[in-house]
């Protein structure tokens, strides 16, 4: 989109209250367009500044605010997949879910309704259109700041109408930005180390209070039983803290919701898979193939990408091969697939196998 066409030009900006919306809400302004913000009230609204900041973000740059109460359709469809996960011993990522069934949906419904072609967020990606006219998701100038993984089952319909205003910059020029734009008071205020609707609250006293305990025995890889555990949702697999084991260090290899038993290990060799079933999944950049493809990809937020091998769906599920084995492919996080700065799709995983 050319100077031109920005002038005057109306777009709906997810504002958190953090500062990587506020700078993308300033940069929007500064280009010419006509932003208007959207901020979700959700759970995370208990215990934390987030709408005192949206109120100052807006008022310092004379942004028009909606505020909608999306709490109730949060919980429904965001947490409660959180506990379900968790109940049959998988490990969810939540910010995939709201991503797909509450941030981006809502941007969109308020955006037709207020006559809005656009939308925007402080996601660090890009989206490029490609000569056959086809937009596709890419990473950012930041690598360090790559959020492609949690865009990964966005519709590949709404990426035309989709702007990240910080796709070619890094965390530190955003922090310089705000500091010269009046939104320095948002440059102290630390980022969630949790998900966002714990409200700064610790995952461990989460769970304690929202899941039952439900104690079980703890084996190792031979099936001796050497201790126990308070639940299954408590662990992950690769987890190493929190077993409370003498003589370890242990990590967990597997958990066995039918037994409620926890298998745990000395040996990381154990916990090293090549092949990973996905169910379900999404093709963001890439239509179903129907040859093998390769591609590089990766099992959690954050990892760097692995060299692998794409096969077309089968039985509604897909199959990817690692060429080398990887640690701890963990069932419920997604697996994220790449052609070069290129995010093609993702998929929830299902099991993994040597």
């Amino acid at each position: 989109m050319n100077n031109k066409s920005k002038k005057n030009k109306k777009i709906l900006v997810a504002v958190s209250g953090g500062i990587d919306s506020a700078v993308s809400l300033l940069l929007l302004k500064k280009q010419g367009f006509k932003p208007q913000a959207i901020h979700l009230k959700l759970p995370l609204w208990r215990g934390t500044r987030s709408l005192e900041n949206v109120n100052k973000i807006t008022k310092t740059l004379d942004i028009p605010l909606h505020i909608l109460d999306k709490e109730k359709d949060f919980l429904k469809k965001v947490v409660q997949y959180f506990k379900k996960e968790l109940n049959n011993s998988y490990t969810p990522n939540p910010c995939v879910i709201c991503n797909k069934l509450i941030k981006f949906p809502e941007l969109f419904n308020l955006a037709n309704k207020l006559n809005i072609k656009y939308v925007a967020t402080g996601h660090y990606a890009r989206i490029k259109k490609n000569k056959n006219n086809i937009f596709k998701l890419l990473k950012p100038k930041d690598n360090k700041k790559d959020q492609t993984y949690n865009l990964c089952f966005l519709s590949p319909d709404c990426l035309r109408n989709i702007i990240f205003p910080l796709a070619n910059l890094t965390k530190n020029e955003v922090f310089k930005i705000a500091q010269e734009n009046k939104l320095d008071f948002l440059t102290t205020t630390k980022p969630s180390q949790d998900f966002c609707f714990l409200a700064n609250h610790s995952l461990k006293k989460y769970l304690e209070k929202e899941l039952p305990q439900k104690p079980g025995k703890i084996i190792n890889e031979k099936g001796k039983v050497i201790g126990q555990h308070q639940g299954l949702h408590f662990y992950t697999l690769g987890q190493r803290k929190r077993i409370n084991l003498s003589q370890g260090p242990y990590y967990v290899l597997s958990l066995d919701l039918l037994k409620n038993q926890l298998t745990v290990t000395k040996n990381l060799k154990l916990l090293e898979k090549k092949q990973i079933l996905l169910y379900p999944y999404n093709f963001l950049s890439l239509k179903p193939p129907l040859n093998k493809v390769n591609i590089t990809a990766k099992i959690r937020y954050g990892q760097k990408e692995a060299p692998a091998i794409l096969f077309p769906p089968k039985d509604q599920k897909l199959k990817l091969i690692f060429k080398n084995p990887q640690k701890a492919i963990t069932p419920g996080q997604f697996a994220v697939f790449y052609k070069n700065n290129v995010c093609l799709g993702g998929g929830r995983i299902l099991q993994s196998k040597p």
